[in-house]
């Protein structure tokens, strides 16, 4: 029998979390986590769920309604609830919340509140320049996922030629260590000991990695057993050579 009712995914950009979320839902037993809250409005929130519902309504009717709409495609036809929730969307999703439940005295009981009991994950990149090479050169191609027989998974712009740019790179970095003392910092303040999975051990053993979340999780693990990763690294040599010709002209500047 499952342990929690949901899980949540903490994460920031080129983390893994999408070879994570998809491996999660190939089980058949933990939902169908997404970023169900990633875009910046509550409209944009009842467009990703297709709710046709008059925005006008009062603010907790429309909330209700679309948390009860990502519960329930979230849970998948299964017992638990998957949320993917990148640092960058966290605060308009804690700030509807306590619109939601304005009751309750914290982030964590707001969320179980919503979402039933809840195991946090702590989904992160140990190597922060490689992430920052990772999503500056992901922005610029436009190419984001891709499956590991080369088929394009997620594209969001028309492909274009990446362009080295340290001051974009150095931003990026900086943001990411930024996203993990903020999630860390969150989790000390709400009591949370989550469950704590990096890239690197995501992409060397996805299978073990995704067998630990659904022990944890208090599911089946054999379930992981059946699952094919499906997502394959996008790092070349460009970003290799960015990596070096980084951490080369900034390393009396900055410990890389």
């Amino acid at each position: 029998m499952a342990k929690f009712q949901s899980y949540v995914i903490c994460t920031s950009p080129r983390s893994g979390s999408t070879l994570l979320c998809n491996m999660l839902a190939a089980t058949g037993v933990a939902g169908k986590p997404k970023s169900y809250f990633h875009h910046g409005s509550i409209t944009d929130w009842l467009s990703y769920l297709n709710l046709d519902i008059n925005p006008s309504l009062p603010e907790s009717d429309l909330l209700a309604a679309i948390f009860e709409a990502a519960v329930e495609t979230g849970r998948n036809g299964t017992g638990l609830f998957g949320l993917r929730l990148q640092r960058h969307s966290f605060d308009l999703f804690v700030e509807k919340l306590a619109v939601l439940y304005p009751t309750l005295a914290s982030d964590r009981q707001r969320i179980e509140a919503a979402f039933g009991s809840t195991l946090f994950i702590h989904l992160t990149r140990l190597d922060k320049v490689q992430q920052a090479v990772s999503y500056v050169k992901a922005q610029q191609t436009g190419l984001w996922h891709r499956a590991p027989d080369g088929t394009e998974l997620e594209r969001l712009s028309a492909p274009r030629d990446p362009i080295y740019d340290a001051a974009k790179i150095h931003a990026s970095y900086d943001e990411f260590i930024q996203y993990d003392r903020a999630w860390q910092s969150w989790f000390d303040m709400q009591g949370i000991q989550p469950l704590r999975i990096t890239y690197e051990a995501l992409c060397a053993d996805p299978i073990a990695s995704l067998k630990d979340v659904l022990v944890q999780l208090g599911v089946n693990g054999e379930a992981a057993s059946s699952v094919v990763p499906g997502t394959a690294k996008l790092a070349d040599g460009i970003n290799q050579s960015w990596e070096t010709r980084f951490r080369t002209e900034h390393l009396h500047s900055d410990p890389l």
